[in-house]
């Protein structure tokens, strides 16, 4: 059963937390190797700053005050004895070199040099005997030491193995999460430069990258997909140029054209200028033209005046929009010249607003095409009819409308009335194209 996302999540924060403590962990152990002597010493050091500070202290109350006197006045731990008995446990080796680096910083900040014996209780507790000066009995000092252990760490050592940790666990982010994946885009990518198309790569890493590997995933699919298309492309110029320019041809040929033949080479040649201008039209796109604000009912009454008056009528509400003028003007055309070649007359060019968008519906009085057919028309160079090639057509109208509508934002349906209401419906069938509009451009239309 695959596992869900959260699930991957969790498992992919629980081993990098893992690896976070591993990593720490490593790096506290060699620091303290390299620098757990050196820490040592500091301490030591300012361990025996301040017991030369409390042993003149006590030796100066001493010279006018009784031992138990300040004693109990300072709460420090007094014994009046030649030395101190032994402790209880044997002293470690390690307790002893401290006592006598103890000693060793006594001796540098006192005026003497006083001896410095370990001792351990047997709960486990660490201290010194210090001998003090004193003019009458022999007085010992006994303080507390700090344990020298190396746990817990000491905080200056616990901060630099999380530093450690945190650039070991960076770089391995880097190399699995970051380096590893980009290293895959990078192979496929080279791929793609040869010529070929690489199978989708697979999105792993971290979430960037996941989202870098799925745009280039969609990259290749579209540069594939462009490629089928010119392929197609290619064949269906081919294909539909050769049945017209063999007939010019043959009848150019002959010694002698009557004027049928030259009105039948008229229209050969009038398809081939069709069949060229839509295949212009698929290539170009409109891609590169630039939206700018027109008064959209002028500019559809323009691309319908060259059609009969009884024939095509329009229903063209006022309205500013900003589009692509020319590339949506040969979009319309497309469209009202499909409904006359494939429709019933009279056309109907409506333009109205529906929900806050533009809506421009072609209508014609045929039963139009089947609505499970709809996505297939919209393809390049498909065709519904069985004849290719005659009348100047060539399967590009509907895919170049479609290409057009993407451009500007919008949406292509058609629309299938069994029963016309005279009311609001122009026809039995019709086309839409629907552009967003913006609040600016709907109060264009209202006032």
């Amino acid at each position: 059963m695959p596992s869900r996302p959260w699930q991957k999540r969790l498992t992919a924060l629980l081993g990098w937390g893992g690896l976070a403590l591993g990593s720490s962990a490593f790096c506290l152990v060699v620091f303290q190797a390299l620098f757990g002597r050196q820490l040592e010493q500091l301490q030591t050091i300012q361990l025996g700053r301040d017991l030369a500070l409390n042993v003149r202290l006590t030796e100066l109350a001493l010279e006018r005050y009784p031992p138990h006197l300040v004693a109990e006045l300072s709460g420090l731990d007094l014994e009046v004895t030649v030395r101190p008995k032994p402790a209880p446990l044997q002293p470690s080796a390690a307790f002893k070199r401290q006592a006598e680096a103890l000693q060793l910083q006594l001796c540098q900040r006192l005026s003497h040099c006083p001896m410095v014996l370990p001792d351990r209780a047997a709960r486990g507790e660490r201290s010194v005997w210090i001998e003090l000066i004193s003019p009458l009995e022999p007085i010992w000092l006994r303080v507390d030491v700090p344990s020298m252990m190396r746990w817990p760490p000491e905080p200056t050592l616990l901060g630099l193995a999380l530093v450690g940790a945190g650039i070991i666990c960076g770089g391995l982010f880097l190399l699995v999460e970051v380096e590893a994946p980009l290293r895959g885009l990078e192979k496929a990518l080279s791929r793609v430069g040869d010529g070929e198309d690489p199978d989708a790569v697979t999105a792993r890493g971290a979430p960037e990258v996941q989202r870098l590997t799925q745009r280039f995933n969609a990259m290749v699919q579209r540069l594939a997909d462009n490629r089928r298309e010119r392929a197609t492309m290619l064949a269906g110029i081919a294909h539909d140029l050769r049945a017209p320019i063999t007939r010019l041809q043959f009848r150019l040929s002959m010694p002698q054209l009557s004027a049928d033949e030259r009105e039948r080479c008229a229209g050969d040649l009038q398809s081939l200028e069709r069949i060229t201008g839509q295949f212009l039209l698929f290539a170009g796109g409109g891609d590169s033209e630039t939206s700018v604000q027109v008064p959209l009912d002028q500019l559809l009454a323009e691309v319908a005046s060259s059609h009969p008056a009884d024939q095509l009528r329009l229903d063209l509400a006022p309205l500013s929009v900003s589009v692509k003028p020319v590339a949506l003007g040969r979009a319309i055309a497309n469209l009202i010249d499909n409904a006359f070649s494939y429709g019933v007359a009279p056309v109907i060019l409506r333009l109205h607003v529906d929900n806050s968008r533009c809506c421009i519906e072609v209508w014609d009085q045929g039963t139009g095409m089947p609505a499970q057919q709809w996505e297939e028309a919209l393809q390049p160079f498909h065709r519904l009819d069985s004849s290719r090639g005659q009348q100047g057509h060539c399967g590009l109208g509907l895919a170049i409308v479609s290409h057009v509508a993407r451009l500007h934002g919008g949406r292509l349906e058609c629309i299938h009335r069994d029963k016309i209401d005279l009311g609001t419906d122009p026809g039995r069938f019709a086309i839409r194209f629907s552009l967003p509009l913006l609040d600016g451009q709907t109060r264009s239309l209202t006032s």
